[in-house]
């Protein structure tokens, strides 16, 4: 089956005639007949009955017809979200970013967005990854990047980028080899993003690997920025744990030293958007060069 041949056909069922369905689709009178009846012939069936004053469908036909209008709608809609990014002239792309989206290389990502598409304005949310989440699923932002887990009701996830965590250390001694849960329990914490605490999703699974070994961590301090976290332990105050993007930030304090856990530890980075909701052309447009700009730092991180 060709679109052309179910376009034929629906325009024929609608009209009653094969002189009218031709007009309609501006070919010539008997082409759309020849359509049809290369889909007839194809299939071994009629689909019409050809009667003197008006075509109507057979039983073969009616069949058809649901299935020949989904795939006649579905074309068009892809070939109308292409034109709609090809022709993008307007509109709003709303997208949530997580907290450290700047050492992902993301910083440039409305720069480049807007000198493709200059007419359209861009209403970008930096939250942390629960509430990007959070967002995402109330409607207030169409889609976003994430650090996993997070609530993912109601949400389609799409991972793009593995992320390894290390943990961080102003004194040489700790970082001679991989650290485990109960290193950790055993140093002063200087952990950031205060105001989601456990609930962040690196903190999250850290939390989780303790629970599940007997170990219970308190942070000595917590602060909301990962800057400042950094700045801290470079002090001597305490040690921490970050993504590698972090760690290989320009800003990244030089006297702080890194090495991985025993069991390695991973931020997994994901798109995230209303299940079953389609995104507004700019949003999908500033989506997808999202996604390309994580997908090009490789598999297993920048």
């Amino acid at each position: 089956m060709t679109l052309n041949q179910l376009r034929a056909f629906l325009t024929a069922a609608r009209t009653g005639s094969f002189a009218a369905a031709a007009v309609e689709l501006g070919v010539a009178p008997a082409s759309a007949s020849e359509l049809v009846r290369r889909l007839e012939e194809e299939h071994g069936i009629a689909l019409f009955h050809r009667g003197p004053r008006r075509l109507v469908l057979t039983g073969a036909g009616e069949q058809l017809r649901p299935f020949a209008e989904q795939s006649v709608a579905a074309a068009d809609a892809g070939a109308e979200a292409v034109r709609s990014v090809r022709d993008l002239g307007g509109g709003v792309a709303t997208f949530g970013l997580l907290r450290n989206a700047d050492h992902y290389l993301l910083s440039g990502l409305v720069e480049d967005f807007h000198a493709r598409h200059p007419r359209v304005r861009v209403r970008l949310v930096g939250l942390n990854s629960v509430e990007v989440a959070a967002a995402v699923a109330a409607g207030d932002v169409e889609a976003g990047i994430v650090v996993l887990p997070v609530d993912d009701a109601g949400l389609t996830v799409t991972p793009l980028l593995r992320d390894e965590v290390l943990y961080v250390s102003a004194d040489p001694g700790r970082l001679t080899r991989p650290v485990t849960v109960a290193d950790l329990a055993a140093v002063p914490l200087v952990l950031y993003d205060a105001h989601h605490g456990w609930r962040d999703p690196t903190r999250r699974q850290v939390a989780d690997r303790a629970r599940l070994e007997g170990f219970r961590l308190e942070p000595l301090i917590e602060v909301e920025h990962v800057e400042a976290a950094l700045g801290l332990v470079a002090r001597g105050i305490g040690d921490t744990f970050v993504s590698r993007a972090v760690a290989r930030g320009a800003g990244f304090p030089a006297q702080l030293g890194t090495v991985g856990f025993a069991e390695p530890l991973h931020d997994v980075l994901a798109l995230v958007q209303r299940e079953g909701i389609a995104l507004s052309p700019a949003t999908r447009e500033l989506a997808r060069l999202a996604r390309q700009r994580l997908l090009a730092q490789g598999a297993d991180g920048p």
